[in-house]
């Protein structure tokens, strides 16, 4: 069953005086329940699908639907962990991460047991009472994937949701989102920079070019889980993702 569908989306953004081309005729879907995982040059446009798909930029053109409904320019229809963490800096951890249960008008006693559930499987116990300030940029992510995970919404979008971990709690941190998927059953699109990290967690993979964006390829990871990169097949789809991403890197340095 198809969740989203985005079709012929574009935009431009203006600077000075001129139209920047950002997104160009954009086509993709996304199934119930499925890991879906965005590939693309830095600066090539995948923060701003993001943010057109999640209703906070309204599309030029182009279309987005949500289980067959036209939702284009609509806010709230998804759990959203943009980039920067956005965290309040005078709220407790606790009270940040209760941020969806309160605007939903949820009873917080459930809420605040998973939660604090939430922060001991990310390794975050004990910091319920810490306000922003005290944590470090790692732990910082962490609360806001918690924060993303207990709005509940049927479908995620994580944009680098590990970019600021070192490399050993990156890993355990994918191992931990692919337990939550399983079990929760929600569907979820992921941008990353990391070629192992897609195809260690990802069903389908969109590689995205270089400014102005389209997508350029679409790559399914038919292997079970858990995956280890070292398997012949992982590694022939790696070299195969790195080859189409080293030409569009190449249009990137051959533009500026």
């Amino acid at each position: 069953m198809v969740t989203l569908e985005v079709f012929n989306l574009s935009y431009n953004f203006k600077q000075k005086k001129k139209q920047l081309p950002v997104l160009n005729e954009i086509n993709f879907t996304v199934e119930t329940g499925q890991l879906v995982a965005l590939l693309g040059p830095s600066g090539c446009g995948k923060s701003t699908l993001f943010n057109i798909i999640s209703g906070l930029l309204t599309p030029q053109i182009g279309e987005i639907y949500l289980n067959g409904k036209h939702i284009s320019g609509n806010t709230g229809m998804f759990g959203y962990m943009q980039q920067k963490d956005l965290l309040l800096e005078w709220r407790t951890v606790l009270r940040n991460v209760l941020i969806g249960p309160e605007i939903q008008k949820e009873p917080l006693s459930g809420a605040v047991s998973e939660a604090n559930k939430l922060l001991e499987q990310l390794g975050l116990q004990g910091f319920a009472s810490s306000y922003p300030n005290q944590l470090s940029g790692g732990m910082r992510q962490r609360v806001a994937l918690i924060r993303t995970l207990l709005f509940r919404k049927d479908i995620l979008l994580l944009d680098e949701p590990f970019g600021a971990l070192d490399a050993m709690t990156r890993t355990v941190m994918q191992t931990i989102l692919l337990d939550i998927w399983q079990k929760s059953k929600q569907t979820i699109l992921l941008i990353t920079h990391d070629i192992e990290e897609a195809l260690l967690l990802a069903d389908k993979i969109y590689i995205l070019t270089a400014r102005p964006a389209t997508i350029k390829a679409e790559i399914y990871v038919p292997i079970s889980r858990p995956r280890d990169i070292i398997e012949r097949d992982l590694i022939a789809l790696k070299r195969s993702i790195y080859a189409e991403l080293k030409v569009e890197m190449q249009h990137v340095f051959d533009t500026t």
